[in-house]
């Protein structure tokens, strides 16, 4: 048993019930919407992919289902989002939500899912284990490799009230049924393949690297990460390479397993005042602020972080604490050659900004807990100055 490793904790993994991976599985689809036989079903994405949903949804026409579509959640969620969708189809007699998109789109369908059929206030639902059921069916389809949305229990979306991302866990937001086809992800731009990338990179190191860390989960994390490093680059600068985009999909959508289970830790509770306050996107706030909180939190967990590094490629040296440092140095490497911002002052965040973000990193407890150091104000300011 290693430093991070209690053998004897509980943990509990609800995974969906179908997973159907594969270039072209979408075509598929269609025929799990027919074998449910729902009255009605509503249909999230976004409008650049409508042309690739047409067949599904005439199919589904076909067999006599209702389709709504609506296109209309483009940046990360928020509170408003989730009661505009919940108020403008509850009397459609909703009986199935397909969400195909990034993680934006597939967040917004679980809950969705869940709020068409629910006395619950989205207030009531806000942290772990408040859910009390969903009626409604949910199939989900990511179209980036980076959220892991559609494996896991969780879903986060902006509170307005407060201007804080907020987080909602149950098992009642676990899919029933996953497609990933990751011919879906081939026309995703550069610069987005590699920041989800580095978001699902992300899942895995944390879910690896982590207080509550477990045997279970530990081999999809590192699976996780072997397959995302050795693939990502070649996915950012060759986007049609088909090896490369199921390798990441595939990482990925590990990454989403470990969510539920362990969850991330301060990277993502770093990462969020970024897309609050600034408006960052959310792989691109992780990828900025992972190398920082790697090197911060090494020295308490040497043994996990070298192991990472070792899933990445890195050669093991003397000792466990510079092979570690070799995981960090190769992350910082693969952000440079994906050509992504390294620096806070690269996106325009002002200097002054700093104390004010590490204040609101600090209220994300429920992350920070997770994490192998102990991370106060003094260091997240510290850690942001590092990433300045």
């Amino acid at each position: 048993m290693d430093e991070m490793t209690v053998l004897t904790s509980e943990i509990n993994v609800c995974f969906p019930a179908s997973v159907n991976i594969g270039n072209g599985s979408l075509a598929n689809l269609a025929a799990q919407v027919g074998a449910l036989q729902p009255k009605s079903m509503l249909l999230l994405s976004i409008l650049p992919l409508l042309p690739q949903l047409n067949e599904l949804i005439s199919t589904s026409e076909a067999f006599g289902v209702t389709v709504y579509v609506d296109t209309q959640v483009e940046q990360e969620p928020s509170f408003i989002d989730y009661e505009r969708l919940v108020q403008a189809y509850v009397n459609q007699h909703i009986e199935l939500v397909i969400g195909i998109g990034g993680g934006s789109v597939l967040d917004v369908a679980k809950l969705v899912a869940v709020g068409l059929k629910t006395q619950q206030s989205l207030a009531d639902m806000v942290g772990k284990n408040r859910i009390q059921c969903r009626e409604v069916a949910l199939y989900c389809v990511p179209t980036t490799a980076g959220t892991g949305s559609e494996a896991s229990p969780n879903a986060i979306l902006i509170d307005p009230a407060d201007n804080q991302k907020k987080g909602i866990i149950s098992p009642h937001l676990v899919p029933d049924l996953v497609c990933v086809d990751p011919l879906l992800m081939h026309s995703v731009p550069p610069a987005v393949t590699a920041a989800t990338g580095l978001d699902a990179l992300t899942h895995c190191l944390e879910a690896y690297i982590n207080k509550f860390s477990h045997p279970f989960i530990d081999m999809y994390a590192l699976e996780g990460i072997k397959l995302i490093s050795a693939n990502l680059v070649r996915a950012v600068h060759q986007g049609d390479d088909a090896d490369a985009r199921y390798q990441i999909a595939m990482g990925s959508l590990l990454g989403g397993f470990c969510l539920g289970p362990v969850n991330t830790a301060a990277v993502h509770a770093l990462a969020y005042p970024l897309g609050t306050s600034f408006h960052i996107a959310h792989g691109l706030s992780n990828a900025l602020l992972l190398p920082h909180v790697m090197a911060f939190s090494i020295p308490a967990a040497p043994i996990r972080y070298a192991a990472a590094a070792q899933a990445m490629g890195c050669a093991p040296q003397a000792d466990d604490i510079n092979t570690a440092f070799e995981g960090v140095k190769y992350v910082e490497q693969m952000i440079a050659a994906c050509k992504l911002p390294n620096r806070l002052r690269d996106l325009g965040i002002p200097k002054t900004s700093i104390v004010s973000m590490a204040q609101d990193a600090m209220k994300i407890t429920r992350l920070l807990v997770n994490n192998p150091r102990e991370i106060t104000l003094a260091d997240a300011i510290a850690i942001y100055e590092a990433a300045y």
